[in-house]
């Protein structure tokens, strides 16, 4: 989950009350602030929905294998980390594409990370058979399951925390507090590595474009140029840092070595084959991307500009 957009604009003047509440401009998804249909809150929605569609169809089809709940517990889990993911885009992309309304489907991402990362756990409990002594004991036990249990706690406080009221409950530690979504990722990100064992490469691309991110954030909190060349540069190196994490990885846990691994990421340029394609060129890929949109926007945002000013 992703820091919630920042409190409502100025307390109304003193003498005078709030105007009454509108439940349906509250509750319902895809109508936003004003009560206006909003496609863009409408494909968020959707988008929340679909991975638990996906999921209810695959176990009433037969689909999840010989340990159904298993297999779910782990699909559900992967759902919760790439919208966790998907949800700190949310700033970042504002800023970069000068798409303002994006902020407003961030709080709604967020709180679906929670919902997700919830079913993850109650699902478990279900495949343990709702045994409370062996849970508590295995999240105390099993070093994967306790970090993923502390990032849960973490996105529950968050998810708490992220309505109106409490933000202006909590003033200027809203933000601080909403900060540590960070130490959060990074924790979920460990988690879906450890679990996944053998094959770890959507959980190095899930780190690779947190990375990213985090470049993204530090341009901004630094107040760096953006440009295009800077926002490629940026590409390459968090594909870069990909690569590194994913060598290090296989160093660490399989014994395998970090150039081996490392220089498969140029053999798609050896062999030309798509199959090699590795999770860092699809970090970079991504990140050429952003810089192609920021640098399209901002050729159409110049024109308007001259415009205003004359």
């Amino acid at each position: 989950m992703t820091a919630l957009p920042s409190a409502p604009g100025a307390p109304a003047p003193a003498g005078k009350k709030d105007p009454p509440r509108n439940w349906l401009r509250d509750w319902l998804p895809w109508l936003d602030r004003q009560g206006r249909f909003s496609g863009l809150r409408a494909a968020a929605f959707a988008l929340t929905l679909l991975p638990a569609v996906l999921v209810l169809y695959a176990a009433w089809m037969g689909q999840l294998g010989s340990k159904p709940w298993t297999e779910a517990i782990h699909r559900v889990g992967i759902w919760a980390v790439r919208l966790l993911v998907l949800s700190l885009a949310i700033s970042p992309l504002r800023r970069l594409l000068d798409w303002n309304r994006l902020i407003g489907v961030r709080r709604m991402l967020g709180l679906s990370v929670m919902a997700y990362a919830l079913g993850h756990l109650g699902l478990y409990c279900v495949d343990m058979a709702f045994d409370w002594g062996l849970i508590v004991s295995e999240i105390a036990r099993r070093f994967y399951l306790t970090i993923g249990f502390v990032a849960l706690l973490g996105l529950c406080a968050l998810g708490a925390t992220s309505t109106d009221r409490m933000i202006r409950r909590l003033g200027k530690s809203w933000q601080r507090l909403h900060n540590l979504v960070y130490p959060i990722t990074a924790l979920a990100l460990l988690h879906f590595a450890l679990q996944s064992k053998i094959d770890v490469t959507e959980p190095v691309l899930m780190s690779g474009l947190f990375v990213l991110l985090l470049f993204y954030r530090g341009l901004y909190r630094w107040k760096r140029p953006v440009s295009l060349p800077v926002l490629a540069g940026l590409a390459l190196l968090a594909g870069l840092a990909t690569a590194l994490l994913e060598s290090g990885w296989y160093a660490l846990t399989s014994g395998v070595s970090p150039w081996l691994v490392f220089q498969a990421n140029a053999d798609i340029l050896s062999y030309r084959d798509p199959a090699a394609v590795r999770p860092a060129h699809w970090v970079a890929l991504a990140g050429f991307a952003v810089a192609a949109a920021h640098a399209w926007r901002a050729g159409r945002a110049r024109p308007r500009r001259r415009v205003a000013a004359a």
